[in-house]
């Protein structure tokens, strides 16, 4: 059970002070760690002005690099071993939610999950698979593992956004139309966005498309 406890990482409070009224959770990519995205809060704030931020660091050192965090192991891209890493790390970053949640004040419509390559996969993995559905999920140059299994696994549908750039070099564009239709096969509300010319990163179109999604789906959330 310890292991289910180490997540940790950098925090932002609500750009506009006062007591968070929502919570979005930053989920890093392979290689990174927390440092990395919560430098989307001051951005994502401007949209939900009442939202703390939390990056966690990924809960295993990188294996395939000097430095930085990762989910789980991408030495071996066979999608059952993807899978397998997913649910491996799915408790850990579930016990974080439920941990930020309970630390905050929170329910479930009041928690969103953005989440970044790898970070994305985690987003739709675990998200897809609480029992109490969080208010959105946005997954960033990400992908769907395990949409076999997904008919009998999912327990929650929350909106979806995917975006993903049509000349990603790390994770293939495909990846978004294959997300989309097992989401809307599922029932899930899937808004999805290929940006043309962007590689395996986030531009400002992302960003804008993050910040109305959370501005729409979050629970209490006001524009500026």
């Amino acid at each position: 059970m310890s292991q289910l406890s180490i997540l940790d990482g950098p925090r932002a409070e609500p750009l506009g002070g006062g007591p968070a009224k929502q919570l979005v959770i930053l989920l890093h990519g392979l290689g990174a760690d927390g440092n990395d995205l919560i430098q989307l809060a001051p951005y994502l704030g401007r949209a939900v002005p009442e939202a703390a931020f939390v990056s966690p660091n990924a809960p295993q050192p990188c294996d395939m690099a000097p430095f930085g965090r990762q989910w789980f192991s991408l030495q071996n891209r066979d999608p059952e071993v993807l899978v397998q890493g997913a649910d491996a790390a799915a408790p850990i970053l579930d016990a974080f939610i439920d941990a930020e949640m309970e630390r905050r004040g929170l329910d479930a419509e009041r928690v969103a999950l953005l989440g970044f390559s790898q970070g994305g996969m985690m987003a739709l993995h675990t998200g897809l698979r609480r029992e109490r559905s969080l208010a959105a999920i946005c997954a960033l140059s990400g992908a769907l593992l395990g949409s076999d299994s997904l008919p009998e696994q999912i327990r929650s549908r929350p909106p979806v956004l995917l975006v993903h750039g049509d000349s990603d070099e790390v994770v293939p564009s495909r990846a978004l139309p294959a997300a989309e239709a097992a989401l809307a096969a599922n029932r899930v509300p899937v808004t999805a966005e290929i940006r043309p010319g962007m590689g395996h990163g986030i531009d400002e179109r992302c960003i804008q498309l993050a910040m109305e999604f959370l501005q729409k789906h979050l629970a209490g959330a006001a524009a500026e």
